[in-house]
C-alpha cells in the first residue's frame, strides 16, 4: 500500500496541486476540493503548521542604518549636481528588522519548498501590474497563523462534507484552518 495518494496525476503535476492547494488554504484560510485531495492537504498543511508554531519566536531584532534616497512630495528621487553630474542624494535611516536564527531560517527554507508565492491585485486595478504586491505566506505562517495555535498540540485543520459534485458525483469537502 503507497504511503499517499496518487489522485491520478503524474508526480510533477500531483505535487504542483498539492503545493499550490496548501499556499491557497494558508493564504485564503479554506477552500473547497475533493476529499482525496483533502486528506492530502492535510497532511501537508499541518505538518507545515506544526513548524511554524516551534520556530515562531525564534528571532532577535537587529537595528541597522541603512542609505535610503530622498524623495520629493511627488515620489520622485531628488538630485543635486556635484562636480557637473547629477547625483541622487541620500539620507541615513535606522531601521529594526527580524532576524532569524538558523533553526528559523531553516524552517522558513523548508516551508518554502513547498509553498508557492502569492502575487495580490488590487481590485481595482484588475488585470494590471501596477499596484500588486507579493505576499510572503512563510511569514505569514510565522507572524500570524502560529501564535493562534501556540497553545494547541496539532489539528489545525477542519475537513467538512458539503457533499456529492454535480458533474461526477465526487465528494466536495471545506477544509479550512480552526
Amino acid at each position: 500500500m503507497a504511503g499517499y495518494r496518487k489522485l491520478g496525476r503524474t508526480s510533477s503535476q500531483r505535487k504542483a496541486l498539492l503545493r499550490n492547494q496548501v499556499t491557497n488554504l494558508l493564504y485564503h484560510g479554506k477552500i473547497v476540493t475533493t476529499e482525496a485531495k483533502a486528506k492530502e492537504i492535510r497532511k501537508i498543511a499541518e505538518g507545515l503548521i506544526a513548524l511554524a508554531v516551534r520556530e515562531k519566536d525564534n528571532f532577535e531584532t537587529v537595528t541597522v542604518t541603512a542609505k535610503v534616497a530622498r524623495k520629493d512630495k511627488d515620489g520622485k528621487r531628488v538630485k543635486e549636481v556635484v562636480d557637473g553630474k547629477k547625483v541622487t542624494v541620500f539620507d541615513e535611516v535606522e531601521k529594526t528588522v527580524k532576524k532569524d536564527n538558523p533553526s528559523r531560517l531553516h524552517a522558513r527554507r523548508q516551508m518554502l519548498k513547498v509553498l508557492y508565492d502569492i502575487t495580490e491585485v488590487p481590485s481595482e486595478n484588475s488585470g494590471k501590474k501596477n499596484g500588486t504586491k507579493t505576499v510572503d505566506v512563510a511569514q505569514k505562517l510565522f507572524d500570524e497563523i502560529a501564535p493562534k495555535y501556540a497553545d494547541r498540540n496539532g489539528g489545525y485543520t477542519r475537513i467538512v462534507k458539503i457533499g456529492p459534485r454535480k458533474g461526477d458525483a465526487a465528494m466536495e469537502v471545506l477544509i479550512e484552518l480552526v
